[in-house]
């Protein structure tokens, strides 16, 4: 039997954190920067995620930051890591993708997810202008996508007799990739059925990747963009030029972590200097899902995160892991700027090639 560990290629997923004292401008300036790091670097993808009323992520709009990061790069491929269809027409969607394609031709990738990405009270503000049946709708609203993008357009026919054609304009030579999203069994069976590239949202918890690998792969059904199941998976991850520092840096998100298990408000994400003078915030259920999640995340030095991340992409059977760079920041570094996460980009990208 094969035992060679993979080495997997490297994309990156953007929540767009925004740390105490920064704008939401900086934090953009940072992650815009941090795209074009990994275009030089040769990391596969960058997307941004969807998240609302957050004060610790700017990631609400995956088109626009595409769209910005689109100018500051040549060859990444850039998209939605994703958009949260439930919120969203089906066609403004699907003409946002379409634009991006326009921009940046061969290069686009539409990642949809099914979660809200917010609280109940800001999901009901996106739905406003929709229906409550959106999520239990999200199978036919993906093909809609689908059709839309596509070179023939969707059609409509209507119950008096006839048809109208729609077609997501600008009308590109090339479409997005379509990705489906998720981390549960019903995601994978949807993205199977659909013949659909899937990734499993491991960053997220990691329970239940097994059962929705197996249950993507083994019922996978050939479309005719995809002729057999493609996957990867995302992981949180760290490298540092110590383990003190990696530690050190992680601090900031595992807080982050525990406040959002533990329901207490919401924050802009702290600096390294302002999680280690609260050590004492946390006990209890709070420390316990701090411990939870430093055991599921990647951390340490090159030579160590390296090693991790080959060992996790030759376990699940992937050519490809997208990185979350989960490092905070110190206060003395500048806040249009991500030294940690760029740091992490980079030493990851070393290791891995060497």
């Amino acid at each position: 039997m094969n035992t060679a560990l993979t080495t997997p290629a490297l994309s990156v997923l953007d929540l767009v954190p925004v740390r105490a004292g920064q704008t939401s401008a900086q934090a953009v300036a940072a992650s815009l920067g941090l795209a074009a790091l990994a275009d030089g670097l040769g990391y596969r993808r960058y997307w941004f995620a969807e998240h609302h009323n957050m004060p610790a992520v700017a990631s609400t709009t995956p088109p626009v930051l595409a769209a910005a990061a689109a100018a500051r790069t040549s060859r990444i491929r850039l998209g939605s890591g994703g958009v949260m269809l439930p919120n969203h027409s089906p066609l403004v969607v699907a003409e946002q993708f379409a634009a991006l394609e326009a921009l940046a031709p061969g290069r686009i990738d539409l990642g949809i997810g099914r979660a809200p990405g917010s609280d109940p009270v800001i999901t009901q503000l996106l739905r406003q202008s929709g229906t409550t049946s959106d999520v239990e709708r999200f199978p036919d609203h993906v093909r809609d996508i689908m059709s839309l993008v596509s070179a023939d357009g969707a059609s409509l026919r209507f119950t008096s007799g006839g048809t109208y054609e729609v077609h997501a304009t600008p009308a590109a030579t090339t479409v997005p990739e379509v990705w489906l999203l998720g981390s549960s069994d019903y995601s994978a069976q949807l993205a199977a059925s659909l013949g659909l590239p899937y990734v499993f949202a491991n960053h997220f918890s990691g329970e239940g990747l097994e059962r929705a690998l197996d249950l993507y792969r083994t019922s996978f059904v050939a479309s005719e963009t995809l002729a057999a199941p493609r996957t990867f998976l995302t992981a949180n991850v760290l490298a540092a030029p110590t383990q003190d520092e990696a530690e050190a840096r992680a601090l900031p998100n595992l807080r982050m972590t525990a406040r959002l298990r533990t329901n207490r408000p919401l924050v802009a994400l702290e600096t390294v200097e302002q999680s280690i003078a609260g050590a004492a915030d946390f006990d209890g259920l709070g420390a316990s899902f701090m411990d939870s999640a430093r055991a599921k995340w990647f951390v340490g030095t090159a030579g160590v995160v390296a090693s991790e991340v080959r060992a996790f992409a030759t376990r699940y059977g992937v050519d490809e892991v997208m990185i979350s760079p989960i490092a905070g920041s110190y206060e003395e570094e500048p806040m249009d700027a991500a030294p940690g996460r760029a740091q992490t980009l980079e030493l990851l990208a070393a290791a891995l090639a060497a």
